[in-house]
């Protein structure tokens, strides 16, 4: 058995470069964020500064993209919130059974979200519909953060499942 979560380990540098590439992106989407809204509040105020009409949904926009790709990098380092009143008092084996069940759980939402997510972004809504301050600009990039942040849970809750298997599977050595 050991031998197998090994063989499986290998693909470990791929789930770090993900993690880096969706790190990335996040910082990126708050550079922006803070940039836009930087110039939209000081467009306000300085004549010569302009204050688009579109920095209202760009901000929001983004911040759907920060907020969904930002729980899929809690996933991977096993930051987001759980219920764990009960592991005190329930036996270990138990307690790891459970945390499985309900990576489980999530890997399954993140399928869900990135099959339906597609076909949202493929919709009439998406393809024809317009922001309404960038009527040039298709709301498919609203909805696409949905298949993107499924995936990525996939991926990151894939390598949870496996690290879980090998914590029941193969006992640490003391």
């Amino acid at each position: 058995m050991r031998g197998f979560f090994k063989a499986v380990s290998v693909i470990r540098p791929l789930y770090d470069l993900t993690d880096k590439l969706v790190m990335l992106i996040c910082k990126l989407l708050l550079i922006a964020d803070i940039g836009i809204t930087s110039m939209s509040v000081a467009g306000r105020y300085i004549s010569w500064i302009p204050d688009p009409a579109w920095s209202e949904q760009m901000v929001l926009t983004f911040m759907v993209y920060m907020a969904v790709l930002s729980a899929t990098l809690a996933i991977r380092k096993r930051a987001h919130i759980r219920m764990t009143a009960f592991d005190n008092y329930l036996p270990a084996g138990l307690v790891k059974f459970l945390d499985l069940l309900a990576d489980i759980a999530v890997f399954a939402l993140g399928i869900i979200m990135l099959v339906y997510g597609i076909k949202v972004c493929q919709s009439p809504l998406a393809r024809f519909g317009r922001y309404e301050s960038i009527p040039t600009l298709s709301r498919f990039w609203m909805y696409l953060p949905i298949p993107i942040a499924g995936g990525s849970m996939a991926i990151f809750e894939l390598e949870q499942i496996f690290l879980r298997l090998e914590e029941i599977f193969v006992p640490e050595e003391k």
